[in-house]
């Protein structure tokens, strides 16, 4: 089983997720192009996608799913609330009825050999959703655009082997930065995004002997650095009460617009 960002930031995001018979996208934020380069080099192409599970219908969660799933052929899931939005966005809403599968929170579905778990998530989207996906006893969990997390966030993201997770933004370079107050409010409301200093206090609760990889996801290009991001999440790990400290982790930051090297189960 692999999990690899193929691009992940607050302007474009896709994931992949397989196993050797399955391959699924979890968004497609960025360009067919772009998409199709990043699935080149984990020597993949279009047409052996199964899938894209889509988690809500901001743009840059969904900016290629028209071009890719039309030339390819290739079916979506999501829920009933973002297929709604999705078909009032021009680059999804004329897509064939039939691509498009409803999907549900905490119902399993299956995709040949895997299995796939949506998770509710707190984000200001018609109705978002994170994935965990499993591949025999190995699990795997993409959760990013939440602006707050509680025990159903813990408990979903429990036991898994690897994960994505959000770590959106330091809040001060979001305070001081360009943005606009309305926006900063936004990105730190409940249904906003995740900070770095959650995203480690997020971790802190999940933390286990067999998680293999973090990767750090959806950081800002604009209220975020990838060192900065790495480097607090690792100090809420080493100084929180948990029995762990961060050098115990594979602990990375997923690349705004390049693969990051797949974490392999």
């Amino acid at each position: 089983m692999r999990l690899c960002s193929i691009a992940s930031g607050s302007s474009g995001n896709c994931i992949y997720v397989g196993s050797e018979a399955t391959h699924l996208l979890i968004d497609a934020g960025i360009s067919a192009k772009r998409v199709e380069e990043g699935l080149k080099e984990l020597e993949l192409t279009g047409r052996d996608i199964d899938g894209i599970l889509v988690t809500h219908e901001h743009s840059d969660h969904i900016a290629g799913i028209g071009v890719l799933a039309k030339r390819y052929d290739i079916p979506i899931y999501a829920t009933a609330g973002t297929i709604d939005a999705m078909k009032l966005y021009s680059g999804t809403k004329a897509l064939d009825e039939s691509l498009y599968t409803v999907i549900e929170e905490d119902k399993k579905f299956t995709l040949k050999d895997l299995i796939v778990n949506p998770m509710r998530i707190s984000h200001d989207a018609a109705q978002p959703v994170g994935y965990r996906v499993s591949y025999g006893s190995k699990k795997v969990a993409v959760c990013t655009d939440l602006g707050v997390f509680n025990e159903y966030t813990v408990e979903s993201l429990r036991g898994m082997d690897a994960l994505l997770l959000e770590a959106n933004h330091d809040v001060n370079m979001l305070q001081v930065g360009p943005y606009p107050y309305y926006l900063k409010r936004r990105i730190l409301g409940d249904k906003g995004h995740l900070s770095n200093e959650n995203s480690g206090k997020l971790l802190c609760k999940i933390l286990h002997d067999d998680l293999k990889s973090v990767l750090l996801g959806h950081l800002s290009k604009e209220n975020n650095l990838p060192e900065l991001a790495y480097e607090s999440v690792r100090m809420e790990i080493n100084m929180s009460d948990v029995p762990y400290k961060a050098g115990d982790f594979d602990i990375r930051v997923a690349k705004r617009s390049e693969v990051t090297a797949p974490v392999i189960l």
